[in-house]
C-alpha cells in the first residue's frame, strides 16, 4: 500500500487487523482482544479492543464508580467497578405494615435496617463484608452503600494489578532494565558498558535505568605542533611533531621548508 516496512515490523491496519512483515510477505490476522471484565465499554475511536474503564449495562454507558438502578425497577442497586456490574437487592425486614406507595420495595420502613442477617440502627455506618472497599449507612430502614473511588492509573491496562487486601488496582512495578538497546543500530549494551558511538572524542555509558549518557572529551592544547593519531581523540605532544604536513620524531632535526639555510629540531616540552 505504498509504505515500506522492515522485516519483523508489526502494525495495525484499518478494520483491526494486525499485520507483520516476514521474509518479504505481509501476514495479517484479526486483532485478538483479552477482556478481563463482564461489561466492557465499546472500543474507543482509533482502538480495536473494548475497555474496562467503565461499564456498558443494558445499552447505557456507565462511568467507573457509578451507582444506579436497573431499568427493571426491582429496587436493586448496581455499581460499575473495573468494567464489572454488581447489583444488590434490598433485604426487607420481617413482618408487614401498610405501604404508602406501591413502588416501595418493602411494605414498611422501620428505623432500623436489616441487612445480610444483621440489624443496624439508623445512621449506623459499616463496611460491606468487612473488606473496607465499601461504606454503607443505614438511613430510615434502607442501606445505602458506596464504593471507594479509585484513582486513574497512568499505566496500560495489562499492567494493572490488584494486590491482596487492596480495593483499587495499582500499576505493576516496571521490570529492572538489564541494559541499553540502541534501535538505530540494533545493538544492546549491558549496564555499565562504555563505548564510543563513532566519534573518538565522545564516550557513552549504559546507565542502571536503561538510559544512555554521553559526554565529549575536551582536549587541552599543550603544544603548537602535535601529532594527530587516527582513532585517537586528542592530539599527541609526546610522540613527535607535525610540521608543514610532515611528521618528525623527538629530537629529529630537519631543514626548514621556508628557508633552506635554517635547521629545525622537534623538541617535547
Amino acid at each position: 500500500r505504498g509504505v515500506s516496512w522492515d522485516a519483523g515490523a508489526r502494525w495495525t491496519e484499518p478494520g483491526c487487523r494486525s499485520c507483520m512483515c516476514q521474509e518479504g510477505r505481509v501476514l495479517c490476522d484479526a486483532v485478538s482482544c483479552s477482556i478481563p471484565c463482564s461489561h466492557p465499554l465499546p472500543a474507543p475511536a482509533g482502538r480495536c479492543c473494548p475497555t474496562c474503564t467503565g461499564c456498558l449495562h443494558e445499552g447505557v454507558a456507565r462511568a467507573e464508580g457509578d451507582v444506579f438502578s436497573p431499568s427493571a425497577g426491582n429496587c436493586s442497586i448496581c455499581v460499575c467497578l473495573a468494567g464489572n456490574v454488581s447489583c444488590l437487592s434490598p433485604e426487607c425486614p420481617p413482618g408487614s405494615c401498610p405501604s404508602s406507595s406501591p413502588s416501595d420495595c418493602c411494605s414498611c420502613h422501620p428505623g432500623k435496617c436489616s441487612f445480610q442477617g444483621h440489624m443496624y440502627a439508623h445512621g449506623a455506618r459499616f463496611s460491606l463484608d468487612g473488606d473496607g472497599c465499601t461504606t454503607c449507612v443505614c438511613q430510615g430502614g434502607e442501606v445505602e452503600c458506596s464504593f471507594t473511588p479509585c484513582p486513574v492509573l497512568e499505566c496500560p491496562q495489562h499492567q494493572w494489578h490488584l494486590r491482596p487486601g487492596q480495593c483499587c488496582s495499582s500499576c505493576r512495578d516496571p521490570p529492572v532494565p538489564t541494559g541499553c538497546f540502541l534501535e538505530e543500530h540494533g545493538v544492546e549494551f549491558p549496564v555499565g558498558q562504555l563505548w564510543s558511538p563513532g566519534d573518538p572524542c565522545e564516550l557513552c555509558i549504559c546507565q542502571a535505568d536503561g538510559s544512555v549518557s554521553c559526554r565529549r572529551t575536551e582536549c587541552l592544547d599543550t603544544c603548537p605542533n602535535p601529532i594527530l593519531i587516527p582513532g585517537q581523540c586528542c592530539p599527541d605532544c609526546s610522540a613527535g611533531c607535525t610540521y608543514m604536513g610532515r611528521v618528525f620524531s623527538n629530537n629529529e632535526t630537519f631543514p626548514s621548508e621556508l628557508d633552506p639555510c635554517l635547521s629545525c629540531i622537534c623538541l617535547v616540552r
